[in-house]
């Protein structure tokens, strides 16, 4: 009898798809970068919508918009990532994150646009270096290729949120 329910068990078991740990568990260095997205992702959308709505300067609202639209994007494909692999992410900001937020939020006009854009390029060199660490060292072939389509668009980022800030800081002093 122990026989036969031994061989159901298996059975119905080899039926089952496959579930995350089935495939491989996602490596705890894996996981810290996906949240380290995820959550930087999330900060730079909820900031390009304060931005879009605050800047006074049209280039750091057209880059505000940008940023919404792209991370949102990138959020989105995460997340779906995330869920194949059976890793659950956070969207709330960390302490760090929403003191920037905050920080940002009691800002306007001028300051607000040279505040914004600072913390938009320090935030992404900080990303573009996680993402190429991700894309050499990562243990998850998906994960990794995540990092390497979004590092491109992180890149460009980068080069324009430098650009812009150049912009907002010439025109600082000026009434």
């Amino acid at each position: 009898m122990n026989l036969v329910m031994l061989a159901f068990v298996v059975i119905a078991q080899a039926q089952l798809p496959a579930t995350p740990r089935d495939v491989g568990e996602v490596s705890p260095s894996t996981r810290q970068f996906m949240q380290d997205a995820a959550t930087g992702g999330t900060t730079e959308v909820e900031l390009g919508r304060m931005a879009a709505n605050k800047a006074a300067s049209p280039q750091v609202r057209a880059f505000a918009e940008r940023m919404v639209k792209d991370h949102g994007a990138a959020n989105d494909e995460l997340m779906e990532l995330a869920k194949q692999k059976g890793v659950s992410l956070s969207t709330e900001l960390d302490p760090k994150h929403q003191a920037v937020v905050d920080r940002l939020g009691k800002l306007s006009g001028p300051e607000f646009d040279r505040e914004y854009m600072q913390a938009m390029v320090d935030d992404h060199q900080a990303d573009v270096t996680k993402f190429e660490r991700e894309m050499k060292a990562g243990r998850d072939a998906d994960v990794k290729s995540f990092a390497q389509r979004t590092l491109p668009t992180l890149r460009q980022h980068l080069e324009l949120a430098q650009e812009t800030a150049r912009g907002t800081s010439s025109t600082a002093g000026r009434k």
